[in-house]
């Protein structure tokens, strides 16, 4: 942790007190060259002992060391907790050792000066038990090299210090800021999570001409992808790292459990508790749908374990001027996009009602309360959907895929139907993706708290419902993806038969899986992860590490 907090105080506070990790090549190195050392747990012998260890070269004395692996020590004088890698002990003189990835680094030490500070701190502990230390020893894998460090009073000064900075920082509830334009950031494995440039360009408006290009430290797509089951009567199952369906003793499909981010069970859909227990351990989710569409809920790991984000959450919920900001920034980014959409495809162009959209959506920044948003929302609302007709043009369907109006619970035709599943594919990859940053999808501040209804999420979805949803519905039948035999329609409504949900689910993914460019960041990455992205800042601004939520677009 000290070694982290000399490095960036932003990402100690982010993996000691916010709890977040993240994998990367580099700590998969790191754990790698750890293996020998982390494979045995030895007590340190006293620093009077004579007793004999494991042999090896001697740091001095006359006396062969001792050497002890992975030893584990404590001071309350210091308040410090260690596990050290490797220490020689010879008499009463002790040496650490700290296993270090990667090769010597091309600077005037030979090393940086976080790794100087958690080797004086483990200094400091072996002084605490009687040792005599006045240097140690960082061991460069990737180099075979050792590199000595000398316990100078200027560094033991320095460790003092970042003690005690650390530990005040235990006890603040603000994340500090990035470090700026740092080097440091392309290979911090939580860089996707602390999101060094883009805080800083959101803290820092306007933007400085000046300023460095906001850098993509994440990958542009996931991996990973959602895993849908919606054959009626299969189970799902796992052999080791591999995820099973099955239907009367036939495999339907395997899927390795690196390729899943999420398992999604449509209707009457089965799955054994051994594979619950590995999907929770690996912080997969089990979303569960229901055949007509509805989100029932989720099954997950426990994820994020500090309470601040939600305490903030709720915090901001009981503030009016704060739910009406983000009201206002949501909302009016939906209606945005809702026009640009009617604009690109609308057939032929309705001039006068873009005009009109654009007269509402030009007060919603303006207004004082959630009701009068909700009051421009909805007379946007009714142009947009009074011209989605103007937006279908599907090949060699029947009449009844002609749109008049929105419509639900059941929804009456086609093209209802299948807005209806979209937005419940919506509301669960935003509720998925706020339970990933620890906030709670069912405490909303647009939609007010209500038993059964993720206000949250919906929250979240608003300004995607268009650019998401309703797209992946247009592209499904103007290119011929979904037809007529994929419904049944009767009097009390119309139903998406199984052969329709997976044309839909392609067309979704497919839309979700698209790249587009970021409108304040500048940068390319899919759908998916800007949403992933739009979470992240909400919880950010919740925690008040940026000064307003701003609501994503398309031109």
């Amino acid at each position: 942790m000290l070694n982290e907090f000399a490095y960036c105080p932003r990402l100690y506070y982010l993996m000691h007190i916010d709890g977040r990790w993240s994998e990367n090549r580099f700590t998969a190195e790191g754990k790698e060259v750890h293996r020998r050392v982390d494979r045995i747990d030895q007590i340190l012998p006293d620093a009077d002992s004579s007793e004999e260890g494991e042999e090896g070269e001697a740091e001095g004395g006359d006396l062969p060391p001792v050497l002890s692996r992975s030893v584990k020590l404590s001071s309350v004088a210091l308040g410090l907790v260690g596990k050290l890698d490797l220490v020689s002990t010879a008499g009463d003189e002790a040496v650490p050792v700290e296993t270090k990835r990667g090769k010597v680094p091309d600077c005037r030490e030979r090393c940086y000066e976080p790794e100087r500070v958690q080797l004086m701190a483990q200094g400091l502990l072996l002084r605490e038990h009687g040792y005599r230390c006045d240097h140690g020893i960082l061991y460069f894998a990737g180099s075979r090299t050792r590199v000595m460090v000398p316990f100078s009073e200027e560094l033991e000064r320095k460790t003092c210090a970042y003690l005690d900075q650390a530990r005040a920082l235990l006890r603040s509830k603000t994340i500090p800021l990035p470090l700026e334009d740092s080097p440091k950031c392309s290979g911090c494995s939580l860089n996707g999570i602390c999101l060094p440039d883009e805080t800083l360009s959101l803290v820092s408006a306007p933007k400085d001409p000046e300023a460095p290009e906001i850098r993509r430290l994440y990958p542009s797509r996931t991996d990973a992808r959602p895993l849908y089951v919606q054959e009626q009567g299969a189970r799902v199952g796992k052999r080791g790292e591999v995820l099973t369906i099955t239907k009367k003793g036939e495999v339907l499909a395997k899927v390795k459990l690196k390729d899943v981010s999420q398992l999604v069970l449509l209707g009457n859909v089965q799955i054994s508790t051994q594979t619950i227990h590995v999907l929770c351990e690996a912080e997969i989710p089990i979303v569960y749908l229901s055949m007509g569409h509805w989100f029932y809920g989720i099954t997950r790991g426990q994820g994020l374990r500090n309470a601040f984000d939600r305490y903030a959450q709720f915090r901001f919920s009981g503030k009016k001027k704060r739910r009406v900001s983000f009201s206002a920034a949501s909302i009016h980014a939906k209606c945005q996009n809702q026009r640009t959409i009617l604009r690109r495809n609308a057939d032929p162009r309705p001039g006068e009602d873009l005009k009109a959209m654009r007269d509402v959506i030009d007060r919603i920044p303006e207004a004082r309360s959630t009701e009068s948003i909700l009051g421009y929302e909805g007379q946007v609302a009714a142009i947009y959907f009074s011209n989605f007709s103007k937006m279908i043009r599907p090949r060699n369907l029947e009449d009844r895929f002609d749109f008049k109006n929105r419509n639900r619970r059941p929804p009456k035709d086609p093209i209802n139907a299948l807005l209806s599943f979209s937005y419940a594919l919506l509301s669960k990859e935003c509720t998925v993706a706020l339970l990933a940053e620890g906030l709670d999808p069912w405490w909303g501040l647009y939609h007010r708290p209500r038993h059964g209804r993720p206000a949250l999420s919906l929250d979240l979805m608003e300004e995607f419902r268009p650019l998401l949803a309703d797209s992946a519905v247009l592209m499904a039948v103007n290119t011929g993806m979904v037809g007529d035999s994929h419904f049944r329609t009767s009097q009390a409504g119309c139903l998406l038969l199984p052969e329709g949900r997976k044309a839909m689910i392609r067309a979704f993914e497919a839309r979700m899986d698209q790249l587009m460019t970021h409108p304040i960041f500048g940068y390319k990455l899919s759908w998916r992860v800007a949403l992933q992205l739009q979470a992240k800042l909400l919880s950010r601004w919740f925690r008040g590490d940026i000064p307003e939520y701003r609501g994503i677009t398309t031109r």
